[in-house]
């Protein structure tokens, strides 16, 4: 009888002080139904100091598959590059210490990857939340008015997107087009999916491919992480010229345009210029009605769905999804662009705030 042949994957986990969630991310990845895959999990933990290292250390009593190597610089790209060069599998499977995955996600993704035949797979980015703003933020991430109506975050869509949640990679096709960029402390996977992209490779959105992702609990939280993914966009957007989507530029042309608007209006009436003054508020008012009641109209559709209790703070998670993109992309634009590329004392302020 012939033998089924072993699939040997490794799993890649950057992590720091996750003690709220690793116990659940690690069940979960040891939960697996594997059937004829081998696997092995690296994670790649950036000196934690919450816990979360002798949590590491218990699982991997339990489970030698499990090794917990040092990230230092504590910089996801950094942690799971150390990950890759340690990784014994023929395939590469990123997870998120913030996730949770269905029992059948390793296999799925390996599935997918074999029957498309393209160069990175990952699944939609379900949420799950506990508490009263946590599951308001994850109702709000839904909709396409928050994120843009990008298709990998349609959860019934499959097919090839410009970026997949976490990815799963053949080995010899990072050893192809390269590691992640270190330089990039946030959207490093949007990066090296375009990377893959403009060597003629395939992303492919899959909704087989399940998790769940446990998404910030403040409004607070919620801000800086998108000001973050705002202002890492564009070293992505400098890097590889040409190769942005229109959305990337939404939120920060229309914050731009909005205070250009109102300057203009103020040195109009200081100059005595009532009919431009007015015209130039006119517009201002106009393109902030709009902005209001497609706010309103999507959260009385969310509300509607999920609870009427969600209404009154909707509209106000809409403006900091959108308004701290807005404002970490612009001012990442005033970058002079050699800040990108060596590591002068702006970059290395900026890397320390972001990461």
């Amino acid at each position: 009888m012939a033998q089924t042949q072993t699939t040997r994957v490794s799993v890649i986990v950057p992590c720091r002080n996750e003690i709220r969630r690793i116990r659940g991310f690690l069940e979960s990845v040891f939960q697996q139904d594997l059937g004829p895959i081998e696997m092995e999990v690296l994670v790649a933990d950036g000196m934690s100091d919450d816990g979360t290292r002798q949590v590491l250390a218990e699982f991997a009593g339990r489970f030698p598959a499990l090794r917990a190597i040092d990230n230092p610089e504590q910089i996801v790209s950094t942690g799971m590059n150390r990950a890759i060069l340690e990784a014994n599998g023929e395939f590469i499977l990123r997870m998120d210490a913030h996730s949770f995955y269905a029992p059948n996600y390793v296999r799925s993704c390996i599935a997918v990857l074999n029957e498309t035949k393209a160069d990175n797979v990952g699944g939609p980015l379900m949420t799950r939340a506990d508490g009263y703003l946590a599951k308001a933020i994850a109702f709000a991430y839904g909709t396409p008015f928050a994120r843009g109506g990008v298709k990998y975050r349609d959860p019934q869509y499959e097919g090839p997107v410009d970026t997949v949640t976490y990815g799963c990679w053949r080995k010899s096709t990072l050893e192809r087009v390269g590691l992640f960029d270190e330089k990039q402390v946030r959207s490093q996977d949007y990066e090296l999916n375009v990377r893959i992209a403009s060597r003629g490779g395939i992303v492919w959105r899959s909704p087989r491919i399940i998790s769940w992702y446990w998404p910030r609990a403040s409004v607070s939280g919620l801000f800086w992480q998108f000001f973050q993914y705002g202002f890492w966009k564009v070293a992505v957007i400098r890097k590889h010229r040409g190769l942005a989507s229109w959305r990337n530029f939404v939120p920060g042309f229309s914050l731009l345009a909005g205070t250009v608007l109102l300057l203009c209006a103020e040195a109009a009436r200081l100059s005595g210029w009532v009919w431009w003054e007015q015209a130039l508020f006119d517009v201002w008012i106009a393109l902030a009605g709009l902005y209001f009641i497609l706010s309103f109209a999507t959260a009385f559709s969310v509300a509607r769905r999920e609870g009427w209790r969600f209404l009154p703070c909707l509209p106000l998670i809409f403006a900091v999804y959108h308004l701290a993109y807005a404002l970490g992309f612009s001012l990442a634009c005033l970058f002079p662009p050699a800040a990108w590329n060596r590591a002068n004392p702006m970059r290395k302020v900026v890397t320390a705030l972001t990461r």
